[in-house]
């Protein structure tokens, strides 16, 4: 009796842990049921008040005041930190399988790379397309069927060329580590709740957002190389000069002025508007295209006071075309570079947006590896929305002498090869801080406050799977789910009850406690339940009662040799043992693999497996156990079909 007493004791403390964890989430279904109706209530009131809005502009006017309540109801926040996490395919949400970009990565690396590198670059980034050989180990075949060493591009002259490959594959390595984890720094800032980040194979990321609203915004938060630089804009007599060659070598012939030309784009663009019919025009714009072909593209500054160059929205990709053609790029010094501005900074004429495009110094000043830390806000004189930036004190110190040495002259801002601003520098800048400014809104300078916090990416990533899952399709996966486990659990029971009479009926007790210590272990160790693991909940229910069936058969047998039904009983689970745990063992082991080895759902699918056979075990063998003996103790009858 001793014995029953204690097992019993452990018995109701494991239950009242089950139920302490699983109270979280039924304060939570309940709080979502009820601001579930708010909303529903606050919907049909707009709706009254705003016959005319569709339901895109009234899911924006509600959705403040759901994330409200979300952010600031502390009892909402507690049940829901506390809660059985659920999985993207049960909340929503958004996945994303990403790669990282090997080949701008490699591109980067080397210190002086020349066009037959890119070449080489290309043509192995092309083949890994096409296979799974690591773009690096392509590279290095290329360079030595071309004869070219690696020290050429990599390591030092005297460096052995073995130690040389063993770093670049290291850096090449690092380099997804890194933006797995800057990725993860990016999502925890942001503030998803129970993200999901997996490395894939070599450069494959796997990224889960459950519950994630601004997918478009989601991305460019992962994608932003975060590339923080400072660079000095080249004087407007230089900027000028290679734009002249530039147009040089389009137009293929010589210039004779290049401030005359200047003039001539000005009253290029002005001769429709501005010129009268008997006038004499100096070009036309034909005739100006054909002679300027850069400035056709690129207008220079009208108001001459700077080298900076406009261009339409539909001609941007004109423009780098043509920079990036190999005689161009041979009249472009290099430490120069050409980069557009992040936003348009106007219209033109005919509506159309418009671009700045800064000749800039290739090298930067300093980065934004100095960047300690980083604050949107809005500025109080322009009412826009700006990033304040504090450096580190050597950051500090080297910016305080580049400002001091550059008064007057204009230093650009570049986000990931994009200028946000170009500000004159009017005096020495001490104490380290900066700002940037050109965001759209407050939600834009935000997700750069995050991107810069969390740091650069060091290669850029590719979204190459994107699965959207909408929060009512996850909503009926939860009810989908629940169902088949109820209609399963009751199938089970009555077959059990129907077979083995009042014997059943323990196992059938047993089966429900079996599934009450899986949610709760769940909800204890804040694990994720996903669709898979609702399956593998099912599946335990299956391998719970097959325990069960296996005691019954052999308390069958010994109760048929003509012993009493207790000795039937303890000889019934002492025989049956050896089966049950040899049975529930393998499929443990099993579980241990798939969870190990597998990702997303698969791990989703055998987590719940492994937690199924450790509380079936329980059940049956102790919970069921108990109540055998008890029934026994009491002499009630025992019936096992």
């Amino acid at each position: 009796m001793k014995d029953i007493t204690l097992r019993s004791v452990i018995i109701v403390a494991f239950i009242a842990i089950a139920v302490y964890f699983l109270l979280p989430t039924f304060k939570d279904y309940k709080n979502t049921d009820r601001l579930n109706a708010d909303v529903a209530k606050k919907r049909i009131e707009l709706k009254k008040a705003f016959p005319g809005l569709d339901e895109d502009a009234i899911t924006k006017k509600i959705t403040p005041y759901e994330d409200s309540i979300k952010a600031n109801d502390a009892d909402f926040r507690e049940a829901r930190a506390k809660r059985i996490k659920l999985g993207l395919d049960l909340q929503g949400g958004m996945r994303l399988v990403m790669e990282v970009n090997m080949a701008k990565l490699l591109e980067k690396l080397p210190e002086k790379p020349d066009d037959t590198y890119r070449q080489i670059v290309d043509e192995a980034s092309k083949e890994a397309a096409r296979s799974n050989e690591p773009i690096v180990d392509i590279v290095i075949r290329k360079l030595k069927e071309r004869n070219i060493r690696i020290n050429r591009y990599f390591g030092s002259v005297r460096e052995d060329e073995d130690k040389t490959i063993a770093n670049l594959k290291k850096q090449t390595e690092d380099a997804v580590t890194r933006a797995v984890e800057i990725i993860r720094n990016r999502v925890d800032q942001y503030g998803v709740s129970e993200p999901s980040i997996q490395r894939q194979g070599e450069r494959r990321i796997v990224v889960e957002l459950p519950g994630i609203a601004r997918e478009e915004e989601a991305k460019q938060l992962l994608q932003g190389t975060a590339l923080l630089e400072f660079k000095l804009l080249k004087d407007p007599e230089i900027a000028i000069n290679v734009m002249k060659k530039i147009n040089e070598v389009l137009a293929g012939k010589k210039l004779d002025d290049s401030t005359a030309a200047v003039d001539s784009a000005k009253k290029a663009e002005n001769t429709a508007d501005k010129s009268k019919p008997n006038e004499k025009k100096q070009l036309t714009q034909e005739e100006f295209a054909k002679q300027y072909p850069f400035w056709a593209l690129a207008m220079p500054d009208p108001s001459g006071r700077s080298a900076d160059l406009f261009v339409a929205a539909g001609n941007k990709d004109k423009v780098m075309r043509l920079l990036s053609r190999e005689d161009v790029r041979q009249v472009i010094p290099n430490n120069m570079q050409f980069s557009f501005s992040a936003k348009p900074i106007g219209f033109s004429k005919d509506g159309q947006a418009t671009y700045g495009l800064y000749c800039l110094n290739k090298t930067a000043e300093i980065n934004g590896n100095v960047v300690t830390n980083a604050i949107a806000t809005v500025d109080q004189q322009s009412s826009g929305a700006v990033v304040n930036m504090e450096m580190s004190g050597d950051g500090a110190a080297d910016w305080a002498r580049i400002t001091g040495a550059n008064i007057g002259k204009r230093c650009a801002i570049v986000l990931d090869d994009a200028v946000f601003s170009s500000p004159v520098i009017r005096n020495k800048i001490s104490g380290g801080g900066s700002r940037i400014e050109g965001m759209a809104n407050m939600e834009e300078a935000k997700l750069l406050e995050i991107v810069l916090k969390a740091g650069a990416l060091p290669a850029p990533v590719d979204v190459i799977e994107q699965r959207t899952i909408g929060p009512s399709l996850g909503a009926d996966s939860v009810a989908k789910g629940m169902d088949s486990m109820i209609f399963g659990y009751i199938l089970v029971a009555v077959f059990m009850m129907l077979y083995y009479q009042r014997s059943g009926s323990i196992a059938a007790l047993g089966l429900a406690m079996t599934v009450l210590f899986i949610f709760g272990l769940l909800a204890a160790f804040k694990a994720t339940l996903t669709l898979p693991g609702i399956a593998g909940i099912v599946l335990t229910m299956g391998v719970a009662v097959d325990a069960n069936v296996l005691i019954y058969e052999r308390i069958r047998e010994e109760y048929a040799t003509g012993k009493t039904m207790r000795a039937a009983v303890d000889s019934g689970y002492e025989r049956a043992f050896s089966a049950i745990l040899d049975s529930n063992v393998t499929t443990l082991i099993t579980s241990v693999i798939l969870y190990n080895f597998g990702t997303g759902p698969v791990q989703g699918f055998a987590l719940t497996l492994m937690i199924g056979i450790i509380t079936s075990l329980f059940s049956t063998l102790v919970i069921c156990r108990v109540i055998m003996d008890f029934m026994l103790n009491k002499n009630y009858a025992i019936k096992v079909g």
